[in-house]
């Protein structure tokens, strides 16, 4: 185990034993959800990967210790936090832990941690990636080279719909991240089902996906990302959705608002536009990929 890296004694425990687990990402508690939403689901998403028999591991930095697997009152802390805390994306991670202060982490960080821990499963919500227009911003997520350099498979509701969705499928491509749709043949669009962009396999039970990711990891490859799509009545209107999030795009580009701070201010922003719909849709997306994760990871274990 990293020196760096504080695991609970129920991850420390699972991992020696080789029973499944299931990492965790903390901005959605701190940057994508309000309080007490935010607490409320961050244990939704702990209970749900245990009731399919795995180990949650949320993944944060507290008080300058980087920590994979939270206890109850931890959890509490960094959703009081908010917007407090530290959004950690791998570079930042270094000066948060000399710093002493406490962070969320990104999907890039918390594949970092997951790698660094042993842990090959990570459910999210939806993976960041190639922003709109980045033909003249260069605004690409961290997310997607740290996905393609680190074996674990990222089980997500697709990439964010603020997103250039064609263009972050791309990338994957380019740098060999393989995506898996979970009984569909098209990358989910985070918010509703279908975007149009063909996915590179369909398997439709969570025992393929782990025989699949074996055979990925003893080829020396890195990582996959499975697609699940947003349950079916909890999918919003494609149509109404676009229109608001290209409002709230142009909103931020009026204001200036780029960099790390764009993502959250978009989510933000949709939720007034939709009236909460979209919160409400993410905290159901975020469930449904913890499930899934929680499956393939006690596939892979040889634990069904």
């Amino acid at each position: 185990m990293n020196e760096l890296l504080q695991c609970s004694p129920e991850v420390q425990a699972a991992l020696a034993e080789d029973r499944p687990v299931v990492a965790l990402e903390s901005t959605v508690i701190s940057h994508g959800l309000r309080w007490p939403q935010n607490f409320e689901t961050a244990l939704a998403l702990e209970s749900t990967v245990r009731e399919q028999g795995a180990v949650p591991a949320t993944v944060a930095v507290l008080d300058g210790q980087l920590k994979a697997g939270l206890a109850a009152a931890e959890l509490e802390h960094l959703a009081r936090l908010g917007p407090a805390a530290v959004k950690c994306s791998s570079r930042d991670l270094p000066f948060v832990l000399q710093s002493g202060r406490s962070g969320a982490t990104t999907v890039a960080a918390t594949l970092r941690v997951a790698a660094m821990a042993g842990i090959r499963v990570f459910a999210t919500g939806g993976i960041g990636g190639v922003h709109r227009g980045a033909g003249s911003s260069f605004d690409i997520s961290a997310d997607l080279q740290e996905l393609a350099r680190t074996p674990v498979a990222v089980v997500s509701a697709g990439p964010k719909a603020i997103l250039d969705l064609s263009l972050t499928s791309e990338y994957l491509e380019t740098h060999g991240v393989p995506v898996i749709g979970y009984r569909t043949d098209e990358l989910p669009a985070f918010y509703t089902r279908h975007s149009g962009i063909a996915v590179d396999q369909r398997l439709d039970h969570p025992s393929e996906i782990a025989a699949v990711l074996r055979l990925h990891w003893q080829l020396g490859l890195f990582g996959v990302l499975v697609a699940n799509p947003v349950p079916e009545g909890m999918a919003l209107d494609g149509d109404s959705i676009e229109g608001s999030i290209a409002a709230a795009t142009m909103e931020a580009q009026q204001g200036g608002i780029s960099g790390k701070q764009l993502t959250p201010w978009l989510l933000s922003r949709l939720e007034q536009l939709t009236e909460g719909r979209s919160a409400e849709t993410n905290v159901a997306l975020i469930v449904n990929n913890a499930r899934l994760g929680a499956e393939i990871a006690v596939a892979l274990s040889g634990r069904q």
